[in-house]
């Protein structure tokens, strides 16, 4: 039997029903990454053949998953893994290397990138002086072609030479010009989608979704971005491992 079935097999001796046995196990699975995003998972039929249990329980799992958002159903095709980003709080990446360790693929697909005077809030939160320019860059997120989150950043047009040439990662072109972020800080609140979050992330308006707002600082402890990251509630979690 495979290593993957073997794992799943289950104890008919234990106290805890075997559907939820099954949900716990097919979750750590998914976690660990045994399948992919947007790939499928085995069928109920499949699960019902290797681990000798009965459809209803099979069933019964696969909806825990649903309900969790760990897996999707597509009529006439199966079910299938969601793309679903658990960030940690306790590091600071960027979204592509955070999107790469987790086996995605990361996309950007830019919106605008426009330099202009900077708003109060961008003065009060990246210390300019009123008269200081600033590049605005609003782009979508992917992790391999789905939308995950809608993120508009502000720098100084200093930390930028060239905002045409940032690719995939701004903290790559960043580090490439020289200006690294190396502390953040990071706040998380609950926001429903307005009209035109909702267009870009394919989501109904008045969705729930997550708004991260990072200010970003250099080796010299001077403020250096300003990024608001609008998060799909459905695709993005946050994790914090506290200790005591």
């Amino acid at each position: 039997m495979d290593s993957r079935w073997t794992a799943l097999l289950l104890d008919e001796t234990a106290n805890t029903p075997l559907y939820l046995q099954l949900a716990r196990k097919l979750a750590e699975a998914i976690n660990a990454g045994w399948w992919q995003a947007d790939e499928a998972l085995p069928s109920e039929r499949s699960l019902c053949e290797a681990l000798a249990i009965s459809r209803v329980t099979a069933r019964k799992a696969l909806d825990i998953l649903l309900d969790q958002g760990l897996i999707t159903r597509r009529h006439g095709s199966g079910t299938f893994i969601t793309p679903k980003l658990e960030q940690p709080l306790s590091h600071l990446k960027g979204f592509s290397e955070v999107l790469k360790a987790k086996g995605f693929k990361p996309e950007s697909q830019w919106l605008s990138r426009d330099r202009g005077i900077p708003s109060t809030e961008e003065i009060i939160k990246l210390g300019l002086s009123p008269n200081a320019e600033v590049y605005r860059l609003k782009r979508k997120r992917l992790a391999d072609g789905v939308v995950m989150a809608i993120e508009i950043s502000t720098l100084p047009a200093s930390c930028l030479p060239d905002p045409q040439q940032i690719g995939g990662s701004l903290y790559a072109y960043l580090d490439s010009a020289g200006h690294s972020v190396v502390r953040a800080l990071q706040h998380v609140r609950a926001i429903n989608a307005t009209p035109d979050l909702a267009a870009l992330a394919g989501i109904p308006v008045g969705e729930a979704m997550l708004r991260v707002t990072r200010i970003g600082f250099d080796a010299a402890n001077n403020a250096i971005e300003l990024t608001d990251t609008y998060c799909r509630n459905d695709y993005y979690d946050f994790v914090a491992e506290l200790k005591r």
